[in-house]
């Protein structure tokens, strides 16, 4: 079978039309109103490459192929790309293809190509989005070169890499393409089958703009927003807001941002039948999947399509605690010996057995449910830490090294007790009380608070802090707008060599493909939602313990020493790598990926990064991704205006450096910790003056240190006007339900 019709198709159908396919079909099967168009089966790849006698010569240059080695793996991918479009396909085969796709183009005479591999068993991050798409092709010319294009995607050098990494027989791996009808809307939003806002489950919430639906899917406009009675259909409310832009796709297909003109900026952006035709879709999605539903649709003309249907997974819950069985053999706290007491740096509780890691050789001791003790860690300790019930360390703040990552895993954490590794022993069992900074001698009986999430939008979006991406999924579920900071240091670093060592060794489409792995797995996970990705931050002596960093120098104060840009400009090989990252990821269709550029001291080297960005990848800074800068240093804050001159789509407050550098406080030492304090009047006049100066350049500001979880500072930037807060995972609750009272919703 060459050709299969989306009303066809299943869920069921994956190996004959992909993952991609059979979502569709499923969808389009069961009758909503989704775009139509067909699959190009697998068959028909198999055929064509089994049928030729192209299949042995493909699979004999793979089989043959050393991916560790750069030059081997991008000559292997040109040739086996070379043999897949050179070779003509059966005329049975392209007289099928022209066929279906002149029926389709009967429909509209654009239509898109997209690759829909059929690797389900292959873990999806590492395989999802490596083949093509191609939009607005047109003609039986085009839409032949676009299926061979697909098909020869199936051998880039970044899928083949991956194959190979995950030990998947390239030969199981089969390739169909989706031939869809374009849509371009002219008014577009969400919808909920129950209103997330107040959780009446016969409301109906609708939200929606002009154009298409990325505006209101990633925030950046604010929607018209309808409440429908879910029974009768009446319309209970509607608030419509005044709507300044939209975007829309050009001739080339393109998106790009229009004026709204004048008379229609006021107006509802839905008739009253729009929003009852919607209504109904909620209605009938809910019943389908039997679940309330989080939907997203797109109007061209009188036509209403559902774009993708998802469940709500969390409507809002009140506060309750959660109370653990006793055990017989537990100790009530005011029992219990107090053995540390330190910083709170990830709440929760954790019980195991200690154990002390003094270095690299003690990783391994570390065993599940195990309390890891450390005078600090650093990111080679990550597994270890992964297998701990409990974080406790020496030194360090708020903002150290395991108070940043225990909070994404979610691990208790207690930092800075100065004694640990001292007065703790091995195989002592303790438990760990991070809520209140406390280590207790043996099992000790603790009632833990906590509080479910609650699904409120606020016009201030509350995004999320990222480190690790095996946790993007986790942070997702906290509700989060967004990721406001994803750190390239932890992803870099994870190949545990020096990256520029690699680039220089001719490895670097190793690092690139592991960087894009990487990043997908948080951009799918926060899908529509914006991902600001900050390029590598990591100071000299973090880089000196890797393979490769044995020329890194030797510096007195790595944090005011050759690190962030400064490297980076220096090291252009390695800019221009994680740019190519973000490229690859930009155009496998994540476009709510983001750049951050971290400790700016001078509009110069905004000018050099914008240069190297567009010179790499070809793409326009600002216009064809968002391009934004940290606010961490004191003479960033001094030059703000400058930098917006310069042009950038959004600055970030980097509070966890803006604070250490403006007080003279070294923010990992526990010794002084009492002076680390975000909220100094210093800090605060920093911040109020560069949102002033921003909001006039129509500069959207955000920040993304460590202070953004504090419920005063949340309440400061409210005030100030902030366009966006990211939080710990950990803190987004807090501050989204606080964000929502001080805006009057909650």
């Amino acid at each position: 079978m060459n050709i299969a019709w989306f009303k066809d198709i299943s869920n069921k159908d994956v190996p004959l039309v992909g993952g991609k396919g059979a979502s569709l079909g499923e969808m389009y099967s069961n009758e909503f109103p989704i775009p139509n168009g067909f699959v190009v089966t697998s068959e028909a790849f198999k055929n064509f490459i089994e049928s030729t006698g192209i299949a042995p010569k493909i699979f004999k240059i793979l089989k043959e192929t050393n991916v560790k080695d750069n030059a081997e793996l991008q000559k292997a991918s040109k040739d086996v790309g070379k043999i897949v479009l050179e070779t003509p396909m059966s005329k049975e085969m392209e007289e099928d293809i022209v066929e279906n796709y002149e029926i389709l183009a009967e429909e509209g005479e654009f239509v898109a190509a997209r690759s829909s591999a059929t690797a389900e068993d292959l873990p999806e991050a590492s395989f999802a989005g490596q083949q093509a798409t191609y939009l607005n092709v047109k003609g039986e010319k085009q839409i032949l070169a676009a299926v061979k294009a697909c098909w020869a995607s199936l051998y880039t050098a970044r899928a083949i890499y991956y194959r190979t990494k995950n030990n998947f027989p390239h030969e199981q791996v089969y390739i169909a393409v989706v031939v869809q009808r374009m849509v371009n809307s002219e008014k577009a939003g969400v919808m909920f089958s129950v209103n997330p806002l107040n959780e009446k489950n016969n409301e109906i919430l609708i939200e929606s703009t002009y154009g298409l639906g990325e505006s209101v899917v990633s925030g950046s406009i604010t929607p018209d927003d309808y409440t429908v009675d879910k029974n009768t259909m009446e319309i209970l409310g509607r608030k419509i807001v005044r709507k300044e832009w939209f975007l829309t796709k050009d001739l080339k297909g393109k998106n790009i941002k229009k004026d709204v003109p004048e008379k229609y900026q006021n107006v509802s952006s839905l008739s009253d039948d729009e929003i009852k035709q919607l209504a109904v879709l909620a209605v009938k999605s809910e019943k389908h999947y039997d679940k309330p539903q989080d939907m997203e649709f797109a109007i061209e003309g009188k036509d209403v399509f559902i774009v993708q249907s998802r469940p709500i997974t969390t409507l809002n819950k009140k506060k309750e605690v959660v109370v653990e069985d006793k055990k017989e053999d537990q100790m009530e706290i005011g029992e219990a010996k107090l053995l540390v007491s330190g910083l709170q740096a990830s709440p929760g509780v954790g019980r195991g057995k200690v154990q002390i890691v003094r270095g690299l050789d003690d990783l391994g001791k570390v065993k599940k449910g195990d309390v890891l003790v450390a005078r600090m860690t650093t990111p080679d300790y990550v597994p270890a830490m992964e297998r701990a019930s409990a974080i406790v360390t020496d030194s360090g703040g708020s903002t150290c090294h395991a108070a940043i990552v225990g909070r994404e895993m979610g691990l208790p954490v207690v930092v800075g007790t100065e004694v640990a590794t001292n007065k703790l022993k091995p195989g002592m069992f303790v438990t760990v009380d991070a809520s209140k900074g406390r280590v207790y001698e043996g099992d000790v009986y603790i009632e833990v608070e906590t509080e479910e999430r609650v699904d409120i939008k606020t016009n201030i979006k509350v995004k999320v802090i990222m480190d690790l991406p095996d946790y993007a999924e986790k942070a997702a579920l906290t509700g989060a707008d967004g990721v406001g900071l994803l750190r390239g240091e932890f992803i870099n670093l994870g190949n545990k060599e020096h990256p520029v060592y690699m680039i220089n060794s001719g490895r670097g489409e190793e690092f690139i493909s592991h960087l894009v792995e990487n990043m997908k797995k948080v951009v799918k996970a926060f899908k529509g939602k914006p991902v600001w990705y900050r390029t590598l931050d990591a100071p000299t002596d973090e880089f000196r313990n890797l393979p490769g960093g044995e020329d890194e120098p030797e510096e007195d104060n790595p944090m005011m020493g050759w690190r962030s840009i400064r490297r980076s400009l220096d090291q252009p090989e390695l800019l221009k790598a994680e740019y190519e990252a973000v490229k690859r990821v930009h155009d496998a269709g994540f476009t709510n990926i983001g750049i951050m550029i971290p400790l700016v001291t001078s509009v110069e080297q905004i000018y050099k990064a914008k240069k190297i960005f567009k010179e790499a990848t070809g793409m326009e800074p600002i216009k064809d991704i968002d391009f934004g800068v940290m606010i961490e240093t004191p003479a960033s804050v001094q030059i703000i205006e400058e930098i917006c001159k310069e042009g950038v789509s959004f600055v970030s407050f980097g509070t966890n450096d803006l604070t250490q550098f403006t007080l003279a406080v070294d923010r990992n030492s526990a010794k002084v910790q009492k002076l680390f304090n975000e909220l100094h009047p210093a800090v605060l006049r920093q911040i109020h003056y560069v949102i002033k100066v921003c909001k006039r350049y129509k500069v959207v500001t955000s920040i993304c240190g460590q202070a953004g979880s504090k419920p005063e500072m949340a309440e400061f930037l409210f005030n100030e006007g902030i366009n966006s807060i990211a939080a710990n995972p950990d803190a987004v609750n807090t501050i989204r339900k606080l964000i929502a009272k001080l805006e009057g919703k909650l």
